[in-house]
């Protein structure tokens, strides 16, 4: 089967097994089909080798977690990311993962109005006590602020689609920062509602393009586009790959994490308390794609002593609607993370953990972490 890989991306791979130790689903398990490796090594057998695509592979596939973690520590550079997505999608539009019903519950996503009402709605069934736990979601909320309202034409600021209707408190924060720093933001108009970051992970590479389209016409001219969801942050900055044109190459350099805008700002900032200890958790699409996990750190340092985690940076296994399609080896690859918490929180009397993205905030909260966006605690400190 053609898995539609670069045949140059897939050569760079030289199996040196320095990936292994930042595979989270390598680390749980031990097993080498779950390690990049063992998955680029099972990508070959069936792009060159004409091996079957049968229950293993699909296994292998299925339960990678996507966090690239195995990019930075790879010497050779190898595009992971690019090569799982390349896979899945050939797997999907064969029919052969990413059933309708996954399907129906990604277009919603594109459906504001009716994401908020099926947001308020599985809230509810939360309370009665009718969402099954496996799901990994935290505590949604039942009502939320009132929508943003757009201050100027300094920067774009993206809202999303999950962000905005499970985690808006967090946009109510990250508006009070910019003002802060002196910045003013206009909102995405009709079609910016959803980034596609789960269409690709699960495949879906169509509807992928589709929306990128629209967010990217959502947001016309050149101001920066200023993201608070790693997840999101890190699909609309790769656009200019998704699409391959000029345009959305030029689109994609306008995108920009809110830390590492803050923190090029950050004399602006004038807290007026500083907070207890944090503890960061670095999601993996902010820490491993997008490369701002240091803007983090700028900017809580500002606000509150940072307390760091002591596993490198390995995933949390939320991996956005992984936690829910693989739990059992979420739970897993959360127990590992939940240690190294509780061995920071020990050492340092931290309480609190701050994560920068909603997956990884949900994942954690499902099982009693107090977690909280850095743009909440930075506009706590400022009040």
């Amino acid at each position: 089967m053609d898995l539609g890989i670069d045949p140059d991306e897939l050569a760079t791979c030289v199996s040196c097994g320095l990936c292994l130790p930042h595979c989270p689903t390598f680390r749980v398990t031990g097993e080498e089909g779950l390690s990049p490796r063992g998955r680029i090594a099972a990508m070959r057998a069936v792009q060159l080798e004409d091996a079957p695509v049968d229950d293993t592979f699909l296994s292998f596939v299925g339960t990678c977690v996507q966090c690239r973690g195995c990019e930075p520590a790879c010497p050779s550079g190898v595009p992971f990311g690019h090569l799982m997505e390349a896979t899945r999608a050939s797997l999907a539009a064969d029919g052969r993962i990413t059933p309708w019903w996954q399907r129906l519950g990604f277009r919603v996503l594109a459906h504001h109005r009716l994401l908020l009402v099926g947001s308020t709605l599985l809230a509810l069934g939360q309370r009665a006590r009718l969402v099954p736990t496996r799901l990994g979601l935290g505590r949604l909320p039942v009502r939320r602020p009132p929508a943003l309202r757009p201050t100027g034409q300094d920067v774009w600021l993206f809202t999303g689609c999950v962000m905005d209707a499970w985690q808006r408190h967090v946009h109510v924060a990250t508006a009070r920062v910019l003002q802060a720093v002196g910045t003013t933001f206009a909102l995405p108009g009709a079609g910016g509602g959803c980034c596609g970051a789960l269409h690709v992970h699960a495949g879906l590479a169509d509807d992928t393009r589709r929306l990128a389209e629209q967010v990217m016409a959502s947001m016309p001219g050149d101001a920066p586009i200023v993201v608070n969801s790693a997840g999101c942050g890190a699909a609309l900055q790769d656009y200019g790959h998704l699409l391959g044109t000029a345009e959305a190459r030029a689109f994609s350099a306008r995108v920009v994490d809110v830390h590492r805008f803050v923190a090029g700002r950050i004399d602006r900032l004038v807290p007026q308390r500083r907070l207890e200890p944090v503890i960061v958790q670095d999601p993996c699409h902010l820490r491993h794609v997008q490369r701002a996990h240091a803007s983090v750190r700028t900017v809580l340092a500002a606000v509150a002593d940072v307390v760091e985690l002591d596993d490198e940076g390995l995933c949390c296994g939320a991996g956005g609607a992984y936690s829910a399609l693989q739990p059992e080896l979420a739970g897993q690859v959360r127990d590992r993370k939940l240690a190294a918490i509780e061995r920071a929180g020990g050492a340092e009397g931290a309480r609190v953990v701050a994560s920068a993205n909603p997956g990884c905030a949900m994942h954690l909260q499902a099982v009693g972490v107090r977690v909280r966006h850095p743009m909440e605690l930075v506009a706590e400190a400022l009040s």
